[in-house]
């Protein structure tokens, strides 16, 4: 299997990743060994639903030795991350910086809270939407991740957190929808081999043209339904300011991105989220505020104000708490469904593409 990025390729030996497979491929590998269809529901079983434990094949104890040691010598594997370094935030966040088989980094954050773990997930190495917010851009795209990848990662987190993941977002670094063939295969293994409802899986996207209704339509032909939480990272009332810190919106005007997502939520019955990091002095007015109840007013949505985690490289600052007030303030009289979160895991300079940065440096 190969992905591109630009001119070069990745090879993939996904074929060999037992994560690539569903429970009815595994008894079809078991069997070509002469097995029972039974062993592959047992591998299945061990990767899935066992107790956190580092996963690999010859710790599948209930296999004979002779099959482990086969399917070891033929090349098979259970995931290709290995774990560089762990950072545990004051907060209890638990930040993953990840090395991938070809020698790249990527970060996974585990956020818990009293009755759920939320795990957030890249779709790539590096992001080439060159957000001026955020430290993921700053290297560029390196490759799309494979949908083992994504799921690797989680069982990583559920490792180290010895805890199941309750809720998955794809808020990491990277753009899932240019890499939506991987997406859906995560999304689908999430739902049947995780039981992660749809309804606890948030996909957040800068948003790209022709892409909303792409991902809508392999949603229903590929998954039956379309039922997660679809995110847009708006951070913008107009598109000027939006162009001014998304590059990537030149192409896609914010009132037709506004309405392929009232297309999402008329086909799918599913609220739209706009994630909005407020900015001092650049998006957080009270007029900015106005503009964007406007924008979004009739149909069915939710602003998610977010409070920027400042990264020492960047000219730009969070909000002050009065500035966020106002601006909360004002959508809910304007009518605007809103919400504001605080940032996860954000001391010790360990934003989201922080840690990949600094080992990169070395």
């Amino acid at each position: 299997m190969v992905y591109f990025c630009g001119k070069k390729a990745f090879l993939s030996n996904n074929l060999k990743n037992l994560l690539c497979h569903s429970e009815k491929d595994l008894e079809k590998i078991v069997i070509k060994y002469g097995e029972s269809s039974f062993r592959g529901r047992q591998i299945y079983n061990f990767i899935y639903n066992s107790n956190f434990s580092l996963k690999n094949i010859d710790e599948i104890n209930v296999l004979p030795l002779k099959l482990r040691n086969r399917l070891s010598e033929d090349g098979f594997f259970i995931g290709d991350l290995a774990i560089k370094t762990t950072h545990l935030s004051d907060d209890g966040t638990l930040k993953l910086l990840l090395r991938t088989k070809d020698n790249h980094y990527i970060e996974s954050v585990g956020i818990p809270s009293e009755k759920r773990l939320t795990a957030c997930v890249s779709s790539q190495v590096g992001c080439p939407m060159d957000c001026k917010f955020c430290a993921t851009g700053k290297e560029g795209l390196r490759r799309s991740l494979s949908s083992s990848e994504i799921i690797h990662q989680v069982l990583l987190l559920q490792n180290a957190m010895q805890r199941k993941v309750t809720n998955i977002v794809f808020m990491g670094m990277g753009e899932p929808l240019l890499n939506i063939d991987q997406l859906i295969k995560s999304i689908r293994s999430f739902n049947e081999d995780f039981k992660i409802s749809q309804r606890k899986i948030t996909v957040s996207t800068v948003a790209i043209p022709k892409k909303i209704p792409q991902l809508m339509r392999y949603s229903f032909e590929r998954l039956g339904k379309c039922q997660y939480t679809l995110a847009i990272s708006l951070h913008a009332s107009n598109q000027e300011i939006r162009e001014m810190i998304i590059p990537s919106a030149k192409t896609y005007n914010i009132f037709d991105l506004v309405n392929d997502c009232k297309q999402f939520v008329r086909e799918t019955g599913r609220r739209i989220s706009f994630e909005y990091i407020l900015l001092n002095g650049i998006n957080d007015k009270p007029i900015h505020a106005d503009q964007l109840s406007k924008l979004l007013k009739g149909f069915q949505c939710h602003v998610n104000l977010i409070e920027y985690n400042q990264i020492k490289e960047m000219p730009f600052r969070k909000s002050t708490e009065i500035s966020t007030k106002l601006f909360m303030n004002k959508l809910i009289q304007n009518g605007t469904n809103a919400s504001f979160r605080r940032s996860r895991g954000s001391d010790q300079n360990a934003a989201c593409g922080q840690l990949r940065q600094n080992v990169e440096k070395i």
